[in-house]
């Protein structure tokens, strides 16, 4: 009797929260076991729990990944030897004038939205090199190419973000790693009510995590041989 196939398994960062947690949702309806990493434990348990009610795999792990010195042996140790799809959205919004902008908050940014992010790569492509299957997703914005004002800091961190993931996908094809650019528009999340970011837009207009989660899953189960190597989603009503 053949034994019926493990589900592919994907780690997603930010996922207690925002396009990270409509990710994983998305991903566990879809059958794939998903690995929720976060700082919030609650608010990640929470998660957890909708993905479990609902018949889903899930696994949690608390880590700060601003930690950065921490984050690769960290990200290891978690995913073990089984990975197919790695989704970074974790992030943090800013908002200033470049000139005004403390040095600290410009390495904090750059820390998290790609510091972390590169050593959550280096963590788990051991387990990805192993998979048949391996994606990894990056979720930038468009801001990465279009910058806005007061948006400096924030856009430079996504541009990075955008030449990091193109370098990747250059080094890991011959691999098998398919590399993916996600950029999204504005999309409603929390990011707009920390203390980072002063804005006002119309989040109602705003495109919403779940769209973008559907979006990211399309890219992780393309057809095996082809790629999405970068997806652009905005808002129908044009919001930024």
């Amino acid at each position: 009797m053949n034994s019926k196939p493990s589900p592919l398994r994907a780690l997603i960062t930010g996922a207690s929260s925002g396009i990270g947690a409509a990710t994983a949702l998305a991903f566990a309806r879809a059958g794939i076991a998903v690995l929720l990493v976060s700082r919030s434990a609650d608010k990640l348990q929470a998660v957890a729990a909708q993905i479990t009610a609902s018949g889903g795999q899930v696994e949690t792990c608390v880590l700060d990944l601003s930690q950065v010195t921490r984050v690769r042996l960290a990200i290891q140790a978690i995913v073990g030897e089984k990975l197919d799809i790695l989704v970074n959205c974790a992030g943090m919004g800013y908002t200033s004038p470049l000139a005004a902008m403390p040095l600290a908050d410009w390495q904090a940014l750059f820390d998290l939205n790609v510091t972390s992010v590169w050593q959550v790569i280096l963590g788990a492509l051991p387990a990805l090199h192993a998979s048949t299957q391996s994606t990894i997703i990056n979720v930038t914005s468009i801001a990465a190419k279009t910058p806005f004002p007061t948006w400096g800091a924030y856009s430079a961190s996504k541009a990075a973000l955008v030449a990091l993931s193109q370098a990747l996908a250059a080094e890991e094809r011959a691999a098998g790693v398919r590399v993916v650019i996600v950029a999204p528009g504005a999309v409603n999340t929390p990011l707009w009510d920390t203390d980072t970011v002063d804005a006002d837009f119309n989040r109602q207009a705003m495109l919403t995590p779940e769209t973008v989660a559907e979006s990211i899953l399309h890219a992780a189960t393309a057809p095996a041989g082809a790629v999405v190597e970068e997806l652009v989603v905005m808002p129908s009503a044009g919001v930024l």
